[in-house]
């Protein structure tokens, strides 16, 4: 990966003239059947991006519980968009009902719902992946209601691998998808959103009201275009290793939630010290409540890895204790 990115070609891209990010740009619209794709420095700035393309300041967008957009982006949607986040249920994953009921009659006292937003697979729901005939019936009923409907598709690729779904079909009913290279896939920078023809030139005017636009950005390109030829099958290995990690953690006693891509949430009643044990031990965790951890699988990680990581996370609880 390096190599190639030494190597790329490259140009300037707020002119659209660097060629290695084209080529991106053209493949991830390929890959998830859109028109067109569009390069972002940060996973943050394509979601938030793509929401002030479909929404108005004073919009409310409709988010399951936990979502990123709200909970990981810094207050960004309110604070650059001037939109409220209403979130619906309680798992991160939700129904079209849920949709219907949130969406409020015609009334000047009511703020104007525009988007609903999902999440897939869920970070904070322990990478579950959102079934897709319930994303249909979401679309379906958003748009009814006049909704667009977004996808935080940051490890749609994690979906795609783990149902044999392609991409481009889980992407269909969205309006915008944005997706991640830096995360499974490995690559060291970079997200895209891909839309349709009707919002591309919208997508690129907030891109670069938001300071997204880059020169010779080739060279991360790169990175991304060889994640996608050499790391987007592999992911099942991940998947692999989460099994192998929470079956071990459950044998040790800890409480652990049945992962369906490459992130494992386990329960330990040490607290936040445990996260500190874990780090001496060369372990690196991230408490998402008092007493639930995250634990993720990925390229740097392989079944051996896993097994020097079992008996080190009981050491990490008896020292946290």
């Amino acid at each position: 990966m390096r190599k190639a990115m030494a190597e790329a070609p490259v140009g300037d891209d707020v002119f659209g003239e660097d060629p290695s990010i084209n080529l991106l740009q053209e493949r991830v619209a390929s890959l998830l059947g859109k028109d067109y794709a569009l390069f972002f420095p940060s996973g943050t700035m394509a979601n938030q991006v793509a929401l002030q393309t479909l929404t108005r300041p004073g919009d409310v967008v409709l988010a399951g519980h936990g979502a990123h957009i709200l909970r990981y982006e810094s207050g960004a949607a309110a604070a650059l968009a001037g939109l409220q986040i209403q979130t619906l249920g309680t798992t991160g994953i939700f129904d079209d009902a849920d949709v219907c009921e949130a969406v409020p009659p015609k009334d000047p006292h009511r703020a104007t719902v525009s988007v609903v937003a999902v999440e897939n697979t869920h970070n904070a729901g322990g990478g579950r992946i959102f079934p897709l005939d319930q994303i249909r019936r979401i679309a379906a009923a958003g748009r009814e209601r006049g909704l667009r409907v977004h996808l935080d598709g940051a490890r749609l690729w994690n979906a795609s691998v783990a149902t044999g779904v392609p991409l481009a079909e889980w992407a269909e009913p969205f309006d915008t998808v944005s997706c991640c290279l830096s995360k499974g896939l490995g690559a060291p920078v970079g997200s895209l959103v891909a839309t349709n023809d009707a919002f591309a030139e919208k997508l690129h005017f907030f891109r670069k009201r938001m300071g997204g636009g880059m020169r010779q950005a080739g060279i991360v390109a790169a990175g991304g275009l060889y994640a996608l030829e050499h790391h987007l099958a592999r992911l099942a290995e991940d998947h692999d290793n989460a099994r192998l990690l929470a079956s071990g953690l459950r044998e040790r006693g800890f409480e652990v939630e049945d992962p369906e891509t490459n992130i494992v949430m386990f329960r330990c009643e040490a607290g936040r010290a445990f996260v500190d044990a874990a780090r001496a031990e060369g372990i690196l965790l991230i408490a998402f409540e008092a007493t639930r951890f995250r634990a993720v699988t990925h390229l740097g990680i392989d079944a051996e890895s896993i097994e020097r990581a079992l008996p080190a996370l009981v050491r990490a609880r008896e020292r946290a204790a």
